[in-house]
């Protein structure tokens, strides 16, 4: 697991923004220009949950990075709710070892998604559904923005 994604190759990279309730999901176009919320996933389902969800994902999309949200506090540090995602990344690492895993800093995603979405006049009720998808968005544009200021195409060599 690193906090950068590094050098990465060409192609789609994958957003989770894993919550207690719900899982944000979000993907690159393939030239990494934009990022796009594609799914709100409950975490706690039947029949293999979430998991058979983001398979499909992969296969569909075959990122060559999946870039998930880690809840860093204000100080920088982990807290419980970090801790836990730094585990969850471990397990996914172990159980899909041909695929590249990292994790970027989520503080405040999902409280500028919500002012975002209160903004744009949507129901709370709308807001619910939304909000995850909205943040995992934030969380890769704002992946994609770092490595374009760090001066690398958007393509990454």
């Amino acid at each position: 697991m690193n906090d950068t994604g590094g050098s990465v190759p060409k192609g789609r990279v994958l957003a989770l923004d894993i919550g207690a309730v719900r899982i944000g999901v979000a993907v690159t176009d393939p030239l990494r220009i934009i990022a796009q919320g594609i799914a709100v996933w409950p975490v706690a389902e039947k029949n293999g949950g979430w998991r058979k969800k983001f398979e499909a994902c992969l296969v569909e999309y075959d990122p060559v990075l999946v870039l998930i949200g880690m809840p860093t506090r204000t100080d920088g540090g982990l807290g419980p709710e970090g801790e836990r995602i730094a585990a969850l990344v471990r397990r996914l690492e172990a159980d899909y070892p041909d695929r590249r895993f990292a994790t970027w800093d989520e503080r405040y995603t999902t409280v500028i998604a919500q002012r975002a979405l209160l903004e744009g006049d949507v129901s709370r009720r709308g807001r619910r559904g939304k909000v995850d998808k909205v943040a995992a968005s934030l969380i890769l544009q704002s992946w994609l923005e770092r490595h374009r200021e760090e001066g690398a195409p958007a393509s990454f060599k």
